[in-house]
C-alpha cells in the first residue's frame, strides 16, 4: 500500500480514489481463488476516508464481480486496524486481517468488524469443517436452526463470500466454501 500511495500516511477521499485506481490496475484477476494481500507494513496512519475510497471500494468491486480475488489486509499497525474497525463497524461490515512474516506465513488472523449471529454461526461452522457446502450445513444443523431447506444456508454462505471471508469454489453446479484463513 505504501508503494501504491507513494506515502506512509494515507489520507483523504481523493487520494483514496487514486489508490483504488492503482489497486485495480496492479492487482491481478487470478484464474482460480487467490488471496490478494494488501500490505500495510510501512503505513503509519490511514484515514477512514482513504480506506473507504480505496480498500473497501476495491473489495466491493472484486467481490461484487464474484471474482476469484480475495483481498486481505496484512501487517496493519494498531492505529490502521482501529480505523478499519471504526469504518466497518459503522457500516455493519467485516474484513479479514492478518500479519505476514518474511516467508509469507499468515499469523494473527482475525475478522475485524461485526457479523450478525447467523453469519457468525455459519462462519464458525465452515471454519470447524474446513470446507463445506449449504447441503452439508443444512443436513447437520437443520434441527437446531429449524430450516426446511438448504436455501438459508446457501444465502448465508454467499453473503460471507461476498464479504471476502469465505472462499467459494464451484464444482459444476455445486459451490463449496472454506474460510479465507484456512491454513492460519
Amino acid at each position: 500500500m505504501c508503494e501504491i500511495a507513494g506515502a506512509s500516511v494515507l489520507a483523504g477521499a481523493v487520494s483514496g480514489r487514486r489508490g483504488f485506481a492503482k489497486l485495480v490496475e496492479l492487482a491481478p484477476m487470478p484464474p482460480c481463488p487467490s488471496l490478494i494481500y494488501l500490505d500495510f507494513r510501512q503505513i503509519e496512519v490511514a484515514t477512514a476516508s482513504y480506506l473507504r475510497e480505496s480498500v473497501l471500494a476495491y473489495r466491493a468491486l472484486v467481490r461484487g464481480q464474484r471474482s476469484t480475488a480475495y483481498p486481505i489486509i496484512t501487517n496493519a499497525n494498531v492505529e490502521v486496524r482501529d480505523e478499519f474497525y471504526e469504518l466497518v463497524q459503522a457500516r455493519g461490515d467485516a474484513l479479514p486481517v492478518c500479519n505476514l512474516d518474511g516467508e509469507a506465513k499468515r499469523t494473527s488472523c482475525e475478522i475485524i468488524g461485526e457479523l450478525d449471529p447467523k453469519q457468525r454461526l455459519t462462519y464458525d461452522l465452515v471454519t470447524e469443517r474446513g470446507e463445506t457446502d449449504a447441503g452439508e450445513l443444512w443436513r447437520s444443523n437443520s434441527a437446531a436452526e429449524g430450516l426446511a431447506s438448504p436455501t438459508a444456508w446457501n444465502n448465508r454462505l454467499s453473503s460471507l463470500a461476498s464479504l471476502g471471508l469465505l472462499i467459494e469454489h464451484s464444482q459444476g453446479r455445486a459451490k463449496r466454501y472454506r474460510s479465507i484463513f484456512t491454513e492460519c
